[in-house]
């Protein structure tokens, strides 16, 4: 189970990588918009680092 949770949390660097590219694209014309997809890119990463840390944790804790 654990080597489903390590692909998950790179899951979440292919969303920060495709929010990152949506912005740069639109940064011209939606400036709103591409403030929005960084603040995804932001929360993407967080949760890249929550969620291995929160795993490792937990492998620890059953060992």
């Amino acid at each position: 189970m654990s080597k489903f949770f390590k692909y998950f949390e790179y899951a979440y660097l292919l969303f920060a990588a495709f929010f990152l590219f949506e912005a740069v694209r639109i940064w011209n014309d939606q400036r709103q918009r591409a403030y929005l997809f960084l603040f995804f890119v932001a929360i993407a990463i967080f949760m890249f680092f929550f969620k291995r840390r929160f795993r490792r944790r937990y492998e620890e804790r059953n060992k």
